[in-house]
């Protein structure tokens, strides 16, 4: 006697039969290691200095309050990570993917991170003294009273960030950085020559906090209003 299959039961016996095998779910048990899997995992409050996880997959990880100074993250995919008061201080970080990661006052100073994004990031009052970022980008990242004191950033892209109260007056331009619809309200930039800086216009330069020693390229002038009052935190 022949065997009656329902056409839903076909269908789903289809299904399962030609579904894409899924790949392995996140060790989150595994100790830090090159190319790990710690996708959407908690790691909150650790100490991980030095720890080598390069390319690793760090996705959506959870790394509030956890010390990755001098870590190796070169390559590694943080998209989405939670790097809260986190320190990533002295990390090589280069073409790190830091894309859309909530970093607020955390630590990148003296981080290696060339060729790193950080588009999209929430980075308000973030450190970056003496960070090493040429070519990073940081397209629409949040950006404000983020220090760059002495930090490198030559080709470095701010288009859309949000660069509200930054510091930016003791970093270095070796070359041109690219601004193209930055919001500038009170960036301090004292001192910065800007003349090979792209994507300024006079109205991002009325709204940022200059000096007399401030360069600015071919067409834009010094406003009136400089230099900005000190500011009292």
């Amino acid at each position: 006697m022949a065997m009656h299959r329902s056409p839903f039961g076909l269908l789903a016996f289809a299904f399962l039969a030609f579904a894409p095998i899924s790949t392995r779910a996140a060790d989150c048990g595994s100790t830090a290691s090159p190319k790990l899997d710690w996708q959407d995992c908690t790691k909150k409050n650790l100490m991980l200095q030095g720890s080598d996880l390069e390319g690793a997959n760090l996705f959506g990880t959870d790394f509030s309050l956890t010390d990755l100074a001098g870590a190796n993250v070169k390559s590694a995919n943080l998209e989405k990570a939670t790097l809260v008061r986190a320190s990533l201080e002295g990390a090589r970080a280069e073409g790190a993917n830091f894309a859309k990661i909530e970093a607020y006052r955390s630590s990148f100073a003296n981080i290696v991170a060339e060729g790193a994004s950080f588009a999209g990031a929430e980075l308000q009052r973030a450190n970056f003294t003496g960070a090493r970022l040429a070519g990073a980008s940081f397209e629409k990242a949040e950006l404000g009273r983020a220090d760059f004191d002495k930090a490198v950033l030559t080709g470095t892209k701010f288009s859309f960030a949000n660069l509200s109260r930054a510091d930016l007056s003791g970093a270095a331009f070796e070359g041109a950085a690219i601004f193209d619809r930055a919001f500038m309200f009170l960036t301090r930039i004292e001192g910065l020559d800007l003349s090979a800086a792209t994507g300024l216009e006079q109205a991002q330069i009325e709204l940022a906090c200059g000096d007399a020693s401030t360069k600015l390229p071919a067409g834009l002038s010094t406003p009136a209003s400089w230099p900005c009052p000190a500011e009292h935190e």
